[in-house]
Parts: C-alpha cells; structure tokens; sequence
C-alpha cells in the first residue's frame, strides 16, 4: 500500500474522549476503544451543538505519552467549530492510508498495514500529536498519520 501524503489545515472535533494504549487494546479484557465507539453511538454524541456540514466522524488519537509504546487519547467525534471543541487537529502532512470494507475488523487490519510500513520505512518520521481516522460511510475510512517532512 502507498499512502497519500497531504496537507490539512487545522480544525477541531467535539465527542466522548478515553485514554488507553496499543497494549491495552491488545487485551479483549482492558480494551477501551470499542466500548468508546458503542457509548458515542448511544448518547448520540454526534449531535454536537456547533457541529459543522462535514457529515464524517472522526477518531482522533492524541496527547502522546512515548509514541506508540504508550498511553494516548482517542476522541470520537464529529468536527465542530467554536468552543465547544474536545481536541484540536493540528495542521500539517499527514499520509493517508484508506480502506473499505467490514468494520471493525477492516480498520484494525488497516491500522496493521500502517505499523508495518513505518516498519518498513523508518526513514518517514511520525510527529505524535494528532492522527486521526475520518469515516465517510459505514464501510469506508481515511487513516490520516502526523509526519514530519523534509522539503
């Protein structure tokens, strides 16, 4: 897979938001993302005053503790504008990684490919201050990864 690298401006989402890390999600028993999601869902979150004509969701991870080793915020939400904003997008490249297909297991299989290619390419620097996952549909998502370029 070749991600897309692109510039996004900033823009801010409103929703439920945890804190977790990879290795608890790793664990069926500690894991907190899933739950996020059912609990976005049923208190309706999306309904968010202020919310803008963007109609995607959005999964946004940050507030990094040591990269991907350790503890993280993820938001669910939708995008809004004025105060009522959960976190902050920052703007800057971003490499997309898209996918379709069933959720959750296409996202988490999506989620695989991007590790194994920074695995693959530690050449290209993630910045770990917000990565984000934009739903267009039930079956389609836009995995944006922070990175540092070099022009």
């Amino acid at each position: 897979m070749h991600p897309q690298l692109r510039r996004r401006d900033a823009f801010s989402v409103a929703g439920l938001t945890i804190r977790t890390s990879n290795k608890n999600e790793r664990d069926p028993q500690a894991a907190r993302i899933g739950k996020l999601w059912g609990r976005f869902f049923d208190e309706r979150a999306y309904e968010a005053p202020h919310r803008v004509g963007d109609m995607r969701l959005y999964g946004v991870y940050s507030s990094y503790e040591a990269g991907d080793s350790g503890d993280f915020d993820i938001t669910a939400g939708v995008a809004v504008s004025g105060d009522p904003a959960t976190v902050r997008i920052e703007a800057g490249d971003y490499l997309v990684f898209s996918g379709q297909g069933e959720m959750p297991q296409m996202v988490l299989a999506l989620w695989q490919t991007i590790w194994q290619y920074f695995e693959d390419h530690p050449e290209v620097q993630r910045t770990y201050r917000s990565d984000f996952e934009s739903y267009g549909g039930p079956d389609q998502v836009d995995i944006h990864i922070g990175v540092t370029t070099h022009n």
